[in-house]
């Protein structure tokens, strides 16, 4: 499934025009995101927790050359699934 098909699903479910449902999508993903960039976290009952995770700097090896190379410390996006999402799937 794809941004496209959400958009779709919520035009069945919600009624008005595709675009409204795209507007929908965008605005969720939006928000999402926004909230993620400042350091936030955003839950999400049944479904899960998405948070930001620093991940510390640290030396890698660069597989072609067997260099050492070394990876800048940076913040990721982290996605905890919900226990009732876990057991749907399972």
């Amino acid at each position: 499934m794809n941004k496209q098909a959400l958009a779709d699903l919520v035009h069945v479910k919600l009624g008005g025009t595709k675009v409204q449902a795209e507007e929908v999508v965008d605005g969720l993903f939006d928000a999402i995101i926004a909230t993620l960039k400042k350091g936030g976290e955003v839950s999400i009952a049944g479904f899960g927790i998405f948070s930001v995770k620093q991940r510390a700097a640290r030396m890698a090896r660069n597989p072609k050359t067997g260099e050492q190379v070394k990876v800048a410390a940076k913040r990721v996006p982290k996605f905890r699934p919900a226990k009732g999402l876990k057991d749907t799937v399972a």
